[in-house]
């Protein structure tokens, strides 16, 4: 297990801070998703227009030298919004104790920490401070489906945060691979109370 990098420093950002460093934070984004550089270009529209939406708020880890090591953002979800409408679609038929989860939630849209500083409960840190004075009834998220055999890191820190199923092996429009929607109310409790 890697330890977090010395001197990590957690901060807020404003939209106009998280504009202003959108390349290294989608940089951050495709080492820790292991894509292509090339998703960079695609991405930068898509992380520009979600920091207008209504609640948008972002966090980041600076590194001593000022770098960003990791970073999370999310914003409400909403009718009309393309995730809302694609998880909308998965639980049309689980019934509406399943579609009461879309009615006042956190959309956790990104959270990544760079390999070299996974390890140390940064995620955990970047995620608490994202979520701190949320005022939604719930957060979702969507993340790949979990290999049972070798769950990553970010299933076993939203498990141990208390993310249940909300719907599993969706398939979203464009992408083949299936994913988990996971939940959970807020606010989080606080930490080692779990």
């Amino acid at each position: 297990m890697t330890a977090a990098p010395p001197r990590v420093r957690l901060v807020r950002f404003t939209a106009t801070e998280l504009a202003n460093r959108l390349t290294e934070a989608l940089r951050v984004y495709v080492t820790a998703m292991d894509y292509p550089r090339s998703a960079i270009r695609q991405r930068a529209p898509l992380w520009r227009e979600h920091t207008h939406r209504a609640g948008w708020r972002g966090v980041g880890a600076l590194d001593a030298g000022d770098s960003l090591v990791g970073l999370g953002y999310g914003y409400l979800g909403a009718r009309g919004q393309w995730w809302h409408e694609e998880v909308r679609r998965g639980l049309v038929d689980s019934g509406p104790q399943q579609l009461a989860w879309l009615s006042d939630y956190f959309e956790l849209t990104e959270l990544h920490v760079l390999p070299r500083a996974q390890g140390g409960g940064l995620g955990e840190q970047l995620l608490r401070l994202l979520l701190t004075g949320c005022q939604s009834d719930s957060v979702l998220l969507s993340t790949p489906e979990m290999d049972p055999s070798n769950p990553s890191r970010a299933w076993q820190l939203y498990r141990r945060l208390g993310f249940t199923d909300v719907l599993r092996g969706h398939r979203f429009v464009g992408d083949p691979r299936p994913f988990a929607v996971l939940g959970r109310p807020l606010p989080l409790e606080p930490p080692g109370t779990r």
